[in-house]
């Protein structure tokens, strides 16, 4: 009965730790896939609507701008900092889906998929089919 308790107890644990490691919940250092530095950090949350959305909380380098000049929405001149840049992503099975990301430099929103890799996130931007984008891959922030 002790060897049944203790083994369910293990099984149970491994589920959970299997579970939040694939999560996107956190913290996590954004790197630029064309010059390799880091930029931002972007705080990864849950809203009560069950979706999973970004903010940058921390900039890395100096912006040309403190502002989203570039943003065609409601992010329009709003300050870099606490900009929400992921929106609207679901789980579906590993992968987080169905939002979108934009580009502060750039102001351009693109569909998103993200999917956890131990430490770090592949984080892909796309237009119409995920074939034509581009991934980035974040570190996570202790």
């Amino acid at each position: 009965m002790k060897k049944t308790l203790i083994t369910c107890c293990i099984l149970l644990f491994a589920f959970f730790a299997q579970a939040q490691s694939n999560d996107i919940l956190g913290k996590w250092m954004t790197i630029d896939d064309e010059s390799g530095q880091a930029k931002s950090i972007v705080e990864i949350f849950k809203k009560s609507d069950g979706k999973y959305y970004g903010k940058i909380v921390k900039l890395l380098q100096k912006p040309e701008n403190e502002n989203c000049v570039n943003c065609k929405d409601d992010r329009k001149n709003k300050p870099l900092l606490s900009l929400e840049i992921i929106r609207g992503l679901k789980k579906d099975g590993k992968e987080f889906t169905g939002g979108n990301i934009t580009d502060p430099k750039s102001g351009k929103t693109y569909k998103c998929t993200i999917t956890r890799d131990g430490d770090k996130l592949n984080v892909r931007g796309y237009l119409g089919f995920s074939l034509i984008g581009r991934t980035q891959t974040w570190t996570i922030t202790k």
